[in-house]
């Protein structure tokens, strides 16, 4: 702590030299913001000074969330390109559709704990071929019981 209260003698003048030094204290960043956090609020000074550092605060927030978005857009960008090129080389091998398919469903189900990519896609809720999944299953059963009559 005490390297964010430093102690400071001086006159405010140090080309005079002078009988009577002034005893001060250098403030660093996090002192001045301690200070205003403990100040008292319903005066003007301490409530602009809060004002002042609960702005900043937001700003580095934002500032963080905008980098760990960049970093996770270049992650993804980095990964589609990855995926891209095994796509390619395996289809190259195999030159069979469904070869292709099976070796890809295998892969997702390694990725996502064993589960299909078609599981996944009912769990989190993924539109499919222009509608939402849970509807095609709602819109089929409707025409079983419709089929039935």
């Amino acid at each position: 702590m005490s390297d964010h209260f430093v102690d400071v003698n001086n006159n405010g003048r140090p080309w005079v030299e002078c009988a009577t030094q002034r005893r001060g204290v250098a403030l660093t960043r996090y002192a001045c913001y301690l200070i205003a956090q403990n100040g008292d609020s319903r005066r003007k000074r301490s409530h602009s000074a809060q004002t002042y550092f609960a702005l900043q605060t937001r700003k580095q927030e934002l500032i963080e969330q905008r980098l760990d978005e960049i970093e996770r857009l270049k992650a993804r960008k980095g990964l589609a390109a990855s995926e891209k090129e095994l796509s390619g080389l395996i289809f190259e091998r195999l030159k069979n559709h469904e070869s292709f398919a099976r070796i890809r469903s295998k892969g997702d189900a390694a990725l996502f704990g064993g589960h299909t990519t078609l599981d996944m896609k009912r769990r989190l809720g993924v539109r499919m071929r222009g509608r939402w999944r849970t509807s095609c299953r709602r819109s089929r059963s409707k025409r079983k019981t419709l089929r039935t009559r």
